[in-house]
């Protein structure tokens, strides 16, 4: 059997004619690919080892040959990676360049991201609606997505249990405000409302689900995927919230008679940190980019300056003020991250330029010899 004919065999986990030239330049050189390379696409990833989907089926793999320093080029879920089949165990020897990648910032103090999911088409954004909605979080999360380079989309989760069709449409109405260009679905996978026309959106591309833990998101995986592959725990009382079922980001295939394609499922995320946001905030906030163009002054902050057409909407009612609140709230966030990266690279950078000055003293006494007393 041809390579080509081997590698489409992938075709369900999203293989294509790109990925095939990307896998063909990666092992032009065999000491970099290894003597019996493989594509593969990441499944799983638990403490240095991932699993991969390949022509000869799923392999543990070894990451040790892809291990940097830097924290945004770690072997992930989602990525295609270029496999030596011939080692025991398997070793990943290089990952493929990757097209999106849905990136928050880490809770620590290094100021590091976090990459979550990668080569994703779809962000799909759960949002329960067994609770008040709260748009900052849509806001913020939407932000992300539009900066990863995948298609946001928004399901509304628990549709049941609001009580009539009316109030559904209301909350869909809300949503849809604080979500333009992105379209909303309200669903129940207890009911089934929703699903068929959220797998069709879904079909044939990698999808990311994303939300916060007790949003539903392994029952709406589990209705998506058509059996019970997630496991679904009680809400706890107290708080109305789903204990973490998720721990690990997996990589699915979703059934082929509902259009195929894959689904990541992620665990709850407490904290949805941005990173580096400047473009999804662009996006996820496009009614205010827009209403800027017509600012008198080019660089208005929309704060108090004379002819800021920002403003003019919020005074006439076009534009919620709490809109614009939290659009000024995100890109404050934004920018402070951002600095605190830069000043932890120019830290970085001095360590290495120290590192260099002392090395070269070393060699350079080296050279000269022992000292005469």
């Amino acid at each position: 059997m041809s390579h080509s004919r081997e590698h489409a065999a992938l075709a369900a986990y999203g293989w294509d004619a790109d990925w095939q030239a990307e896998y063909l330049r990666a092992t032009a050189d065999p000491a970099t690919a290894g003597p019996d390379p493989l594509p593969g696409r990441v499944v799983r990833v638990d403490r240095g080892q991932c699993d991969l989907v390949t022509p000869a089926g799923t392999l543990r793999a070894d990451t040790e040959f892809v291990v940097p320093r830097d924290p945004m080029r770690v072997v992930c879920t989602g990525d295609w990676a270029v496999v030596d089949a011939d080692g025991a165990p398997p070793y990943v020897r290089t990952l493929l360049p990757r097209r999106t990648a849905f990136v928050r910032s880490t809770s620590s103090k290094r100021s590091e991201g976090q990459v979550l999911a990668a080569n994703v088409d779809h962000a799909l954004i759960a949002i329960s609606l067994d609770a008040e909605l709260d748009l900052g979080r849509i806001e913020r999360f939407l932000s992300l997505a539009w900066s990863s380079g995948a298609q946001p989309l928004l399901v509304l989760t628990k549709a049941d249990l609001v009580p009539d069709g009316a109030t559904v449409a209301h909350l869909v109405a809300d949503a849809e405000t604080t979500a333009p260009g992105v379209q909303v679905l309200p669903v129940s996978a207890e009911t089934g409302e929703g699903i068929d026309i959220l797998a069709a959106v879904l079909a044939g591309g990698t999808t990311a689900l994303l939300g916060q833990s007790g949003a539903g998101k392994s029952t709406l995986a589990n209705a998506l995927l058509g059996h019970r592959a997630q496991q679904v725990q009680a809400i706890r009382d107290r708080d109305g919230k789903g204990r973490h079922t998720t721990t690990t980001r997996n990589l699915l295939p979703l059934p082929a008679e509902t259009g195929g394609g894959v689904l990541i499922d992620t665990p709850g995320l407490r904290g949805v940190g941005l990173w580096d946001a400047e473009d999804g905030l662009g996006q996820a906030f496009s009614e205010i980019e827009e209403l800027a163009a017509d600012c008198r002054f080019p660089d208005c902050a929309h704060q108090s300056e004379p002819g800021c057409a920002v403003l003019a909407a919020v005074e006439d009612g076009t534009l919620p003020e709490r809109r614009l609140e939290s659009y000024r709230k995100l890109l404050r966030e934004n920018a402070r991250l951002a600095a605190r990266t830069d000043a932890r690279l120019r830290a970085e950078q001095r360590k290495v330029f120290k590192q260099r000055q002392a090395l070269g003293r070393h060699m350079l006494e080296r050279k000269r010899g022992p000292r005469r007393r």
